[in-house]
């Protein structure tokens, strides 16, 4: 049986800032450019008091706390810290699976410090912050990684909670189906049409009828809520490709999926944000009230440099779009991937 641990970072752009500006300290701070286009990288957690949230424009932001101080957001800084994050944890295992730069997955079934138990290591890496880089983490300790990150988020901020083997039945049944990954609410509905509301509610449906209705997700989905994921912590695999999607409640055409495309761009470009590698090829997803799945790509001379910049090419990629004007659209999604190091993309010629 494996032991999981996984790091989250607390407010991460936010609480670097706070830390190193000392007139930030207690105060609601927010990462982002002003402006409409704009989108929150990260808020404080005295701002997170307000509703504000990561990937929320930027001017709702605003709208729903005033008195906030915005900082443009310092990616070079960020990186760095999370560099120096990524030492701490490697003291412990080589086992480190970062999901961005501010989480991580450790497998510390052995360890390099010899630390008695998951506990002992995961609270050791905590201090390790606390005292060199003076910031604070949360910690999720379990026996996978499904449970390790739920886990994580369960004491926010700078607190620690344990999953035990012999209480994952226990922890895991009465918690709402939106807990599992990939539930967003469209899922979520689906399960409530069924009168699956809790763990527990689909751990006793039949696997049998879970892929009848949900193809090889619905397999997932049982072995979640049974606390089963045997995935592996993998040593720095690479981002490939960052997307995000969304299924109307109604049908729409072509035509009326232009401003959808924008704020699905704005949530991939903010989560770009968090990782060191470049994006070069800008993807359209689209699906039909038939269910027909269509899919667009375009990979201009230089990677996207802004939001903007990402959102226009997505935009335009509708017309590349052959169906019918008449043709209606259930799913929308953006995408970008093809990432590359940041040293290892071309950069255009000075004189070109």
């Amino acid at each position: 049986m494996r032991k999981i641990v996984h790091i989250d970072m607390d407010a991460f752009y936010a609480s670097v800032e706070q830390r190193d500006d000392p007139s930030l300290r207690g105060r609601p701070v927010v990462v982002a450019w002003r402006g409409q286009r704009s989108v929150v990288c990260a808020a404080s957690y005295e701002a997170r008091t307000f509703g504000v949230r990561s990937a929320m424009p930027a001017a709702r932001a605003e709208r729903l706390c005033p008195d906030a101080v915005f900082v443009p957001p310092d990616f070079t800084r960020y990186r760095t810290v999370s560099r120096q994050v990524r030492e701490i944890l490697l003291r412990h295992t080589d086992l480190v699976e970062p999901l961005s730069l501010d989480e991580a997955y450790l497998d510390v079934t052995e360890t390099k410090t010899m630390q008695p138990s998951a506990t002992a290591t995961a609270k050791a890496i905590r201090a390790s912050i606390r005292e060199e880089l003076a910031l604070t983490a949360s910690a999720g300790v379990a026996p996978n990684k499904f449970l390790a990150k739920i886990a994580s988020d369960w004491r926010k901020p700078d607190g620690i909670f344990v999953i035990r083997p012999e209480d994952v039945a226990a922890f895991l049944l009465p918690l709402p189906v939106s807990r599992i990954h990939g539930v967003g609410k469209v899922m979520d509905g689906k399960l409530a049409a069924l009168g699956i509301r809790t763990c527990g509610d689909l751990a006793n449906v039949a696997v049998a009828d879970l892929e009848q209705r949900f193809g090889r997700y619905g397999r997932r989905l049982s072995e979640l809520a049974h606390g089963i994921d045997r995935g592996e912590v993998k040593p720095d695999r690479p981002t490939m490709s960052i997307s995000a999607e969304d299924t109307f409640e109604h049908d729409v055409p072509l035509d009326a999926l232009e401003a959808r495309i924008r704020e699905l761009a704005a949530k991939v470009w903010s989560a770009t944000r968090k990782t060191e590698r470049v994006g070069r090829t800008v993807v359209l997803k689209l699906k039909t009230r038939e269910f027909r799945i269509l899919t667009r790509s375009f990979t201009p001379s230089t990677p996207p440099k802004s939001e903007r910049e990402l959102a226009d090419i997505a935009a335009s990629l509708r017309g590349h779009v052959d169906l019918p004007p008449t043709t209606l659209y259930r799913l929308v999604g953006v995408g970008l991937g093809n990432f590359r190091d940041a040293d290892a993309v071309p950069q255009p010629e000075l004189f070109a």
